[in-house]
């Protein structure tokens, strides 16, 4: 069965609008969750808002958002005033223009959604935008209040539906040079990139999403069912850190081995 919509809303280009639904593409409700307890009790813990100066315990009315422009000194706004100076419509995906699907970089991508028809009238023009944008291979981008906050978003086709990401704002992304930029510029020595290359072949196969699992998770519900039948937990043996090396090391020498190493493999492996 398909999750419930957090999100209702319209889909807008130029004059064609039609009523659509989002979801969250990802979750982490199956990972394990624990509460913090009181060891004497085992009564659960809550947490409190507190006054950092009196230590006294601040109602939820009595809260309210400051801008720090001095040392203890900050400009108070409610969160009518904040709300304010948001876009006016919140429910509405005004796409405002498309560029190339290759030219938003993935680490400007934040978070993915879900985007359908909200019902079977709006399908036809949803799907007019839908494989507009598959056929030129464009992305769509707009501006929209999610999560308390404007950001620009990108709607990408995929299957029958659209995945709507919410990009990163532009303070969010560090630039690259600060910490590449102190790498040297020097070519490889090309037997050095001709061994690299081989092994990358080597070891080329399909993209498996099984792959994706979390065995902390197996893990900690094995530790779990332990404790819950009297078992003693079976302790995990820790991997050994490499060390790091004394002496300077051949690359050559090392690819060539790896080389070797994939090559006698690959014969057993026939």
């Amino acid at each position: 069965m398909a999750p419930r919509s957090f999100w209702k809303g319209y889909l807008k280009l130029s004059l064609v609008t039609c009523p659509v639904q989002m979801s969250p593409a990802t979750s982490d409700r199956e990972k394990i969750k624990f509460h913090t307890l009181n060891r004497a009790t085992g009564h659960r813990l809550v947490t409190q808002m507190v006054d950092a100066e009196t230590g006294e315990p601040v109602e939820e009315d009595e809260e309210v958002k400051g801008y720090e422009r001095g040392e203890n000194e900050y400009v108070l706004l409610d969160d009518a005033e904040i709300e304010a100076v948001a876009l006016e419509s919140t429910r509405t995906i005004n796409i405002e223009t498309f560029v190339p699907k290759d030219s938003i970089s993935w680490i400007w991508y934040d978070r993915p959604h879900y985007l359908k028809p909200d019902d079977p009238v709006g399908e036809e023009a949803f799907s007019v935008i839908r494989d507009a944008m598959a056929a030129t291979e464009m992305v769509g981008i707009s501006r929209l209040v999610m999560y308390r906050r404007e950001r620009a978003v990108m709607l990408e086709p995929r299957d029958k539906g659209i995945v709507l990401w919410t990009l990163r704002y532009g303070d969010e992304v560090r630039d690259p040079a600060n910490y590449f930029g102190s790498i040297g510029e020097d070519e490889v020595d090309k037997d050095l990139l001709s061994l690299g290359t081989y092994l990358v072949k080597e070891k080329t196969g399909r993209w498996d999403e099984k792959s994706l699992n979390d065995p902390v998770q197996d893990r900690l519900q094995d530790l779990i069912n332990a404790k819950l039948k009297g078992r003693k937990p079976v302790k995990q043996a820790k991997e050994e850190e490499p060390e790091r090396p004394a002496n300077v090391v051949s690359i050559l020498d090392a690819l060539r081995k790896s080389v070797e190493t994939e090559s006698k493999g690959k014969t057993k492996r026939r």
